[in-house]
């Protein structure tokens, strides 16, 4: 196996059981990509032609509204994924951006190689299944909390759920995520430092 992949095979060994052989065809399958800090995993318009596992390094994913506003929605750090499911599963174009945000290395499987793996790899089709029905529980989780809960709240949510953000994610972004502005967060943080 190669040693730049052992993350990926760490990860998915937490949830499923691989022989050697399984092991071995896995790692034929996937290929690994290095890019630097600013280049783009993927961009809007594109097709998403890759499930992308992070085995380094850290990405936004984001949208551009018709205004031109950058409206980030997810971050990805070691062991996350950063893939547009719907343009991957339905191979059409991506309505988001995948950019680096410090050099990052990725572990990417193709639809195809993924389709080969789930009928030799036992327990693969589960992996992912329960994968996808994560991804769909937290993006209606984040729906429900961005109309449901005050500035405040979404931003003491986001540091409880995601403690290691705040010292790798520029606060700049932390606010477009939160959908405030970088001045609003600001105040928000000034706040809490002065209930302490």
């Amino acid at each position: 196996m190669k040693d730049e992949l052992k993350p990926f095979i760490i990860h998915i060994q937490k949830n499923i059981l691989l022989s050697k052989k399984e092991i071995l065809l896995l790692t034929t399958k996937i290929k690994v990509r290095n890019y630097l800090k600013g280049q783009y995993i993927l961009q809007q318009g594109d097709p998403c032609k890759y499930l992308n596992f992070v085995i380094s390094g850290t990405t936004k994913t984001y949208h551009i509204d018709n205004d031109g506003n950058e409206r980030i929605f997810r971050f990805a750090i070691e062991n996350w994924w950063a893939t547009d499911l719907p343009s991957f599963i339905n191979n059409n174009t991506s309505n988001t951006n995948i950019q680096c945000l410090k050099d990052t290395k990725v572990a990417q499987i193709s639809l195809e190689n993924l389709d080969t793996l789930f009928k030799e790899v036992s327990g693969l089709e589960h992996f992912f299944r329960v994968l996808f029905q994560k991804v769909s529980i937290t993006l209606e989780k984040r729906i429900i909390n961005s109309l449901s809960y005050s500035a405040k709240e979404k931003y003491l949510l986001f540091r409880e759920e995601y403690p290691e953000f705040e010292q790798r994610i520029p606060q700049y972004m932390i606010a477009s995520y939160l959908g405030i502005s970088k001045q609003y967060l600001s105040e928000i943080r000034n706040q809490l430092i002065f209930e302490k």
